[in-house]
């Protein structure tokens, strides 16, 4: 990054005015920035990529985050196998590309964060920019939490044997913990060990001082990340967007050596085909990639705004929306692998078991049984000593390998218990676990980074904001508040909370705030206005395909999205949530409480309205101005 300084600015030596949207019929000129600005003015020059690969992996670790690792899999799992490729792919060409080009375009030709952006464009929707800082604030609150858990399992998987191998021994020591044999030494770790979760979300106990401190030390590490702005970013990158991949290279070659990875890899690109006519493919295929790339939070237009103006950023959204859907595609054949490895593992134990149990009821020769013969041997029994076949055939388990593969995981149930049910059957299980975990940790920051981002940015573009506290202070503060904030989810309710953040912050307001930014760029700003801008900073015209997808298709896209999320809303009826209960070791189905109700409603309002009511304050602000100047006579 190169150093914001103090220079006098001057006029372009051609003497063309500073910004193309200076007003009416002026032509398109250099976007209006700091580095136009009066003669004779003192003012910061703004800070820059030291090259366009910075800006580049910036791009990439803030789209590549853990969508792609824990979410693309289950709806490939979920919608079609190999199938839905087709989808997805087809979105990525109509909604992701465009879009993602789009905020980049903006950011670069207005040169400020999300708020200065889009009030540069028109003062009516500075509510956008606003809208998007909210959002990302309240991702950056809950999304925290998941390297808080990452960096616990990281610090757990230095132990020999994994604490999550076995289940605990009961308090007399003469057996194992009952709800841990119930569930599974997997879940049991997860619900109790990591959350200690309580019975329901009206029941929050207090902040529990070990995960406490792990948040503590990833907001931390997020602050270390952000300290000096972009000049630390553009460092931090190069490490958070490589390493990623290295970890998943090295096991795809792990996971293809495992027995049972070609079960998973068979089924999951083996494709079927009636899924396509699944509306519910196409709706997941298209919201999978516009929150995986980021879209309307405010950090592309953030980091687009530190570009030089010349820069080719149609480039670089084919490039970033490329490099994330081969990822999230990459990501599911390392997943499915590991995940055919667990499914043939369990359900070769549980074969195991049933011969056990046969052989030792029945009084077999040792290796009689076996898993070719099991179903002939298991008619025999029941028909020749059809009593005896009674009584044992309740402790006969039915094992089916289709079974436990059609199991759909996702979030944090497939990081936190799939994979660790996996990682402890392992050779050297603490290797890969380590190894797991740090690439959690690693594209969990990555993507804070990005967020810590879209929020510092319009902050310290801020006068006012910016002329009494430093960077450093401003991005000391965020932290320390969202780190306070966050201390809910460290509760034993907070996983609840953490559900809630995470279904209902960013999916709506996401939607409504990329709606409005593409209309405001096509009919508000005008799109000829902008192409001329483009190709002022470019060179390079606009060709038909972008202007399509902007002015029409994309836009028809958001709307369906938005009026399919309403309906599900509204043909749910009242909202649940899944609470795990102890007595039982599964969770169970419960209705969310009306409070828990008004924070959802909460959460959407905060940053939706901003939208209107800020276009509504300016308005008025206008007009009364307007009195004032021009009273009547």
């Amino acid at each position: 990054m190169e150093s914001p300084s103090a220079r006098v600015v001057s006029l372009p030596e051609d003497g063309e005015p500073c910004g193309g949207s200076g007003g009416p019929g002026q032509r398109p000129g250099r976007p209006r920035s700091t580095e136009c600005a009066q003669p004779g003015v003192v003012e910061k020059v703004r800070p820059k990529w030291s090259n366009p690969l910075q800006f580049l992996l910036t791009c990439v670790s803030y789209a590549v985050g853990l969508g792609n690792v824990w979410r693309f899999p289950y709806l490939c799992q979920m919608y079609g196998g190999g199938s839905f490729l087709v989808p997805y792919l087809i979105m990525l060409i109509v909604e992701g590309m465009p879009l993602l080009y789009l905020e980049l375009a903006v950011g670069q030709r207005m040169r400020q964060g999300s708020i200065g952006a889009w009030r540069t464009i028109s003062p009516y929707l500075s509510g956008v920019g606003i809208a998007s800082l909210v959002v990302s604030v309240l991702v950056s609150v809950y999304y925290n939490v998941i390297n808080t858990w990452a960096i616990w399992y990281l610090f757990h998987s230095f132990q020999d044997p994994l604490p999550w191998s076995v289940c605990p021994l009961n308090s007399n020591r003469t057996g194992y913990d009952e709800e841990c044999e119930k569930a599974s030494s997997t879940q049991y770790f997860w619900y109790r060990k990591t959350l200690n979760i309580s019975p329901s979300i009206q029941e929050n106990g207090g902040v529990q001082w070990e995960p406490a401190l792990c948040l503590t030390l990833a907001w931390l590490i997020v602050y270390l990340c952000i300290l000096r702005g972009t000049e630390s970013t553009g460092k931090v990158v190069y490490f958070t967007a490589s390493m990623p991949y290295f970890v998943l290279i090295i096991y795809l070659v792990r996971g293809l050596t495992l027995h049972g990875a070609t079960n998973g890899l068979t089924y999951m690109f083996t494709p079927k085909i009636e899924q396509l006519a699944n509306p519910k493919a196409w709706i997941n295929a298209a919201t999978q990639i516009f929150f995986s790339l980021g879209l309307g939070c405010g950090g592309l237009i953030a980091f687009a705004s530190y570009n030089e103006p010349s820069n080719d950023c149609q480039k670089h959204a084919v490039i970033v929306s490329v490099i994330n859907s081969t990822t999230a595609i990459f990501s599911s054949i390392v997943t499915f692998s590991i995940y055919g490895f667990k499914a043939t593992f369990n359900y070769e134990n549980c074969l195991n078991k049933v011969i056990l149990l046969l052989t030792n009821s029945f009084d077999l020769e040792d290796g009689f049984l076996t898993a070719s013969n099991l179903e002939e041997v298991k008619d025999y029994l029941a028909s020749t000593y059809p009593n005896k076949y009674s009584e044992v055939f309740p402790h006969i388990r039915n094992c089916s390998l289709e079974s436990e593969l059609n199991t759909a995981v996702q979030g944090t149930g497939l990081a936190f218990i799939v994979y660790t049910e996996a990682i402890k059957n392992m050779e050297v299980s603490q290797l890969w676990s380590v190894l797991y975990f740090f690439m959690l940790l690693t594209l969990g920051m990555g993507s804070m980074v990005g967020t810590g981002t879209a929020i510092l940015t319009p902050l310290t573009d801020s006068k006012v904001i910016s002329s009494y506290l430093p960077k450093e202070a401003i991005s000391g503060l965020v932290c320390l508040i969202n780190c306070a904030v966050g201390m809910v989810f460290t509760m034993e309710a907070g996983n609840y909370w953490f559900d809630i953040f995470n279904d209902y912050a960013a999916t709506l307001s996401l939607l409504l705030i990329v709606l409005v930014e593409t209309i405001a760029v096509c009919y508000v700003y005008g799109l000829r206005r902008f192409e001329s801008d483009l190709r002022a900073m470019t060179g390079r015209p606009l060709n038909w395909y972008w202007k399509t997808m902007w002015v029409f298709v994309s836009p028809l896209i958001i709307i369906g999205l938005f009026i399919f999320y309403l309906s599900d809303y509204i043909l749910t009826g009242t909202l649940q949530y899944q609470a795990w209960d102890a007595t039982q070791g599964h969770v169970v189905i419960k209705d969310y409480p009306t409070y828990a109700l008004a924070v959802i409603g909460l959460l959407v309002a905060s940053s939706t309205m901003c939208i209107p009511l800020v276009a509504l304050g300016t308005f008025v602000t206008r007009h009364l101005k307007s009195r004032e100047q021009f009273p009547e006579a």
